[in-house]
């Protein structure tokens, strides 16, 4: 029989550490379970999990209806079994140590749906500086999820429109590369051609050709809102959440969210695993078919 790190940190409970057998058979049907998810779902063993895997496997339980007591009890089995692991010097770090089950009682983010973000981005029309403006405005904000303290600190040297990206200035002055598709490609490039002050470093200016402000920015997605069918309701903040959420349904990885966004903690993207439960669903129900055939 093969080593098996699972079988072994349950013959550690039983006799290193004395554990009720109880326990033992708690944790050997999580780690079993946890076994199951990974093999049918993500297609990894146990050795190769990183923690955006563990905090799928927290979703997936949600899925399956498992009580909070319950999800809390699987997720110390896996940070015990990986503590015991690196005890052995089998791994260097733990991927579910860092990980916390959410509060239930927290709010989640309200988002758009894909459509109403079209609504919305459809709204600003015509060829003059304003309309120009503000339909790159949208368009940026939502293809690149960023902030909108950090889109009117944008620079003009800070965009790249030929290669499509931007580079941004994030909280306590950290840089990140960010890309951007083709619709905001193509309103960026009109906007700039009646960008207002060509001495004046800001990417997006008002009609004096001064740097747009924070409150600007949200009274502009709260005028635009207005002139949809969207009754929810939006700040520039929903549509950073609204990019993070889709790119989560489009198959985009936390980490790759994380990067996008300017989170320094990955708990912090986590939030956005919560809104796409169905997405999760989804794709568990494709695999366990796929695994059937």
């Amino acid at each position: 029989m093969s080593w098996d790190p699972a079988r072994e940190f349950l013959l550690f409970l039983e006799r290193e550490r004395h554990s009720s057998p109880n326990t033992v058979k708690s944790y050997r049907k999580d780690l079993a379970q946890f076994r199951f998810f990974l093999a049918s779902v993500k297609g990894k063993d146990i050795l190769e999990v990183k923690p955006e895997d563990i905090y799928e496997f927290l979703l997936w339980l949600e899925l399956e209806g498992y009580s909070k007591t319950s999800v809390e009890r699987k997720l110390a089995a896996l940070k015990s079994m990986y503590k015991f692991l690196i005890s052995l010097e089998i791994i260097k770090f733990n991927p579910a140590k860092l990980v916390k089950y959410p509060r239930r009682g927290k709010k989640l983010p309200v988002v758009l749906s894909e459509e109403e973000i079209t609504w919305l981005l459809e709204v600003p029309r015509g060829d003059d500086f304003f309309s120009l403006r503000d339909r790159a405005i949208l368009e940026l904000l939502y293809a690149t999820g960023i902030r909108v303290s950090e889109l009117v600190s944008l620079d003009i040297w800070d965009l790249d429109l030929r290669e499509r990206f931007i580079k941004v200035k994030g909280k306590g002055g950290k840089e990140r590369i960010v890309p951007f598709g083709r619709p905001a490609y193509r309103a960026l490039s009109s906007y700039l051609r009646v960008r207002k002050n060509p001495q004046d470093p800001s990417l997006f200016q008002n009609k004096f050709g001064r740097r747009l402000s924070v409150r600007w920015v949200q009274r502009l997605v709260d005028k635009y809102i207005m002139k949809t069918s969207i009754s929810k309701k939006v700040s520039p903040h929903k549509i950073r959440h609204s990019f993070a959420t889709h790119l989560l349904k489009m198959g985009a990885d936390i980490r790759t969210i994380q990067e996008l966004l300017g989170h320094s903690s990955l708990a912090t993207t986590q939030k956005y695993t919560h809104l796409d439960l169905e997405t999760l669903r989804k794709e568990y129900d494709k695999a366990i078919e796929g695994g059937r055939k």
